[in-house]
């Protein structure tokens, strides 16, 4: 199976924080990953910005270094990084005056698109559109790309969505959750909505119970000032989970539109119930030999943040009414894993009898690590002396299914950027989407606070809190087991 690539038009990249960590890490490897896969034209240009004072060739050096740490690829020909390079600029600015600005200004070419990715602080994405505008660079081609948070409450998202719309039309926006990059979760959509198979079944009649899993093994590292005031749930909830938790349960739009798929997303959210109490576990990350606890890595003893969290989440719609979805995500956990696990419904009458046992279907999708899909169906087990029933799974591992092909599946920022380029804006989330998310989760935070509630202590390495087994046990339901 061999992959299409298909260039994009000639553009100018600016990268406000390009000497940062998430340009260092991500954006400029999947740049270069795009341009040795021919995506990117020779006229295209990717201009690092930051207040650093660098010269062109010390911020290509930074480039070349940042491609030799994190690349992935294994198709890019030797002299590639070199050609990559000569595509690559750099501006001193000052993002909240006006040093360097003149001089970007004088690096655009009429008439191409310009992307401007904020990859920065939330706090200068307002000064770095106002500057844009006024430097006569926001023109009807230029999009920007805001990294969350998109704010931390109703009230902040609210003003940042006003902010940056007095200098961009919302179909100019592009806010990035690069969960939604992944080539799992779009194949979320190829497979419920390309498949008769699956769409009739997909409601409360069939499916018991849905469940979605972001675990990872790792603590705070480095964030602890971030994750003190936000946890898990601004952190992970209110964005991604929430962004998963639409993929799963929209309707099918009307046609494969930005605007389409996205108003689906927001009739999910703005169907979600109000949360109970009952129906929520907090946990914080405890100490091990070796290891410091949460309380410790945030440096706040009193910490009252969560590095864990499970929810019971109910929507009042006709698809979904009576079926529970599961939410999940915490740190130093036992493994690193991510999935959406759809548990349809038992048969209604088994002929096997008893001693068959208790079967279902399960439809796991995979997103970390070993990206891809299985299905469980029931079958006969092997061999003679009676009906014995097991449980195996169709596996659709992207590595294995897709061949060569599969072991290089761009990452999630290769894709994202390169629709930003071509204007597409269905991955990614629009103004009213993220406020409503907003709207949803600042009760349940709001709550909590009042409340007084404190996180519950869970070891690192297991499965999170005990409180979060009860959560779903009540119900008569199990968590599934957290492995990579």
């Amino acid at each position: 199976m061999v992959s299409r690539v298909i260039p994009v038009d000639p553009f100018d990249l600016v990268i406000f924080g390009g000497t940062g960590d998430l340009a260092r890490r991500k954006i400029l490897p999947a740049l270069f990953r795009r341009f040795c896969s021919g995506q990117m034209e020779d006229e295209s240009r990717i201009i690092g910005a930051a207040r650093s004072d660098h010269t062109r060739d010390e911020f290509r050096q930074i480039v070349a270094e940042a491609i030799a740490e994190f690349n992935t690829s294994k198709d890019c020909e030797t002299g590639t990084v070199e050609a990559f390079l000569e595509r690559i600029d750099y501006v001193n600015v000052d993002a909240k005056g006006e040093d360097g600005w003149k001089d970007l200004s004088d690096l655009m070419i009429p008439g191409r698109v310009r992307a401007f990715y904020f990859s920065v602080a939330p706090s200068l994405f307002g000064p770095l559109a106002e500057r844009l505008h006024a430097h006569g660079m926001a023109d009807a081609d230029s999009r920007i790309v805001v990294e969350k948070p998109f704010g931390r409450d109703l009230e902040t998202a609210r003003a940042l969505n006003a902010t940056l719309a007095q200098h961009f039309d919302e179909s100019q926006i592009y806010r990035i959750d690069h969960y939604l990059g992944k080539e799992t979760v779009q194949n979320l959509m190829a497979v419920r909505f390309g498949n008769m198979l699956f769409e009739p079944l997909w409601n409360s009649q069939y499916v018991d119970h849905i469940q979605i899993t972001v675990a990872e093994t790792v603590g705070v590292g480095g964030r602890g000032e971030y994750y003190d005031r936000s946890g898990a749930m601004r952190d992970m909830v209110q964005n991604h989970l929430m962004q998963l938790l639409c993929l799963i349960a929209m309707e099918p739009p009307a046609k494969f539109d930005p605007d389409a798929v996205r108003d689906e997303k927001l009739k999910v959210i703005r169907a979600l119930d109000d949360v109970e109490p009952a129906n929520i576990v907090r946990g914080q990350y405890g100490a091990t030999k070796g290891a410091q606890d949460y309380a410790h890595d945030v440096e706040n003893p009193r910490a009252t943040s969560e590095s864990f969290i499970a929810m019971r989440v109910n929507i009042s719609n006709w698809r979904w009414a009576g079926t529970p979805f599961y939410l999940r995500t915490g740190k130093k956990l036992k493994a690193r894993s991510s999935e959406i696990a759809v548990i349809f419904k038992e048969t209604p009458h088994s002929i096997f009898g008893a001693e068959a046992g208790r079967h279902r279907n399960i439809l796991t999708i995979r997103l970390q690590p070993n990206e891809g899909m299985d299905l469980d169906v029931t079958i006969k087990e092997p061999g003679p002396g009676g009906m014995r029933l097991i449980d195996v799974p169709l596996d659709m591992t992207f590595a294995e299914a897709l061949g060569p092909d599969g072991e290089d599946v761009p990452d999630a920022y290769e894709r994202l950027i390169m629709d930003v380029i071509r204007g597409n804006q269905t991955l990614f989330m629009r103004g009213d989407e993220v406020e409503a998310a907003w709207a949803w989760t600042d009760p349940i935070i709001e709550g909590w606070e009042a409340r007084g509630d404190r996180p519950v202590s869970y070891d690192p390495g297991s499965s999170g809190p005990e409180d979060a087994l009860v959560l779903i046990h009540r119900d008569g339901r199990r968590w599934r087991e957290i492995r990579s």
